[in-house]
């Protein structure tokens, strides 16, 4: 059966410089979706916002725009915003599991509001004409507030839901729970799109084989640990190219120069490539050392020095 893959949006991380990036050193992603817009309250797009759904930045790869709301005002006017850009569909994070957020009834503390989803839903929907798709987890405190909400849901044409199989106050922690996300699968008419813990080749088949209706798979954490796995899944193949190292240092770098050259002082650029070693590191030879050595460089002349003998080092044990 064929599939599709899709990168889940994660803030902070996969904003137009690391997909443009990722899109064309590793491809194997069909459709990225972007981090989240969150107004808090104000009518107004910031410019980070901005500059990650232009389209001029976007122009080699499939990008779906995600918001983060709970007020239908605040979702109208973000659509009213992406359509001006010329995007036609715009995801729904019901997904998002840290508590600075689910305190204030959004992301996953959102799922259990049915009457406030259908609220929001009956207002987009009838003033316009945008896409809805939706990125949810299975609940905040339990998995069966996503099936409690599920009959709201059927009443509107969303195009997909995308489920991550945990509930919001596990946060990553602890396993996906399949049972749970099966329950979903025999519980709506909507099209699901699977999303939780897909990190390896093998771990993607075992996913197949349990949910064989499923043929929308959502790679968030898993595609920035190892960035290859994406083309690797699509080339049904547990082997990595010959050039794996290579290939990594050239986007390391072109990610290094774009971010480097945004953010201001040494500081900051070297905070922002720890956060992204904190998953790069995963996929080395040993994970702890690697992340070690990368927060122990403290200048950038060094930390390029450090990135050149790890991943030397990395070539000769592989």
């Amino acid at each position: 059966m064929s599939f599709t893959l899709l990168s889940s949006p994660l803030q902070g991380f996969t904003d137009f410089r690391f997909r443009n990036a990722f899109h064309e050193y590793f491809g194997g992603i069909d459709t990225f979706y972007a981090p989240y817009i969150r107004l808090d309250g104000k009518l107004a797009i910031k410019s980070s916002y901005q500059r990650d759904l232009q389209v001029e930045n976007n122009t080699t790869l499939d990008l779906i725009p995600q918001v983060m709301t709970n007020d239908a005002d605040e979702f109208l006017f973000v659509v009213k915003y992406i359509q001006e850009l010329g995007y036609k569909e715009l995801n729904w994070n019901l997904g998002c599991p840290y508590p600075m957020v689910t305190k204030r009834g959004m992301g996953s503390g959102l799922v259990k509001e049915a009457v406030q989803i259908d609220h929001i839903l009956d207002r987009v929907h009838s003033e316009t004409n945008v896409v809805v798709s939706m990125k949810m987890r299975m609940g905040y405190e339990n998995s069966s507030e996503i099936l409690d909400t599920f009959p709201v849901l059927e009443k509107y044409p969303i195009k997909n839901i995308a489920i991550h199989a945990r509930i919001g106050k596990q946060l990553y922690k602890c396993g996906v729970d399949l049972d749970a996300f099966q329950r979903c699968v025999e519980s709506t008419s909507h099209k699901l799109y699977y999303n939780g813990d897909i990190t390896t080749v093998n771990r993607f088949k075992e996913m197949q084989e349990r949910f064989p209706s499923i043929d929308h798979w959502m790679i968030g954490r898993g595609l920035i640990a190892d960035p290859f796995l994406p083309s690797m899944i699509k080339a049904n193949t547990v082997e990595y190219p010959e050039n794996r190292f290579e290939l990594f240092k050239e986007f390391h770098d072109t990610i290094y120069k774009q971010y480097d050259e945004f953010l201001s002082g040494p500081t900051p650029i070297k905070m922002k490539m720890l956060g992204f070693w904190e998953f790069f590191s995963q996929s080395f030879e040993n994970p702890q050392k690697t992340y070690k050595a990368i927060k122990k460089a403290g200048n950038p002349k060094a930390y390029q020095q450090t990135v050149s003998e790890i991943l030397k080092k990395e070539k000769t044990v592989s």
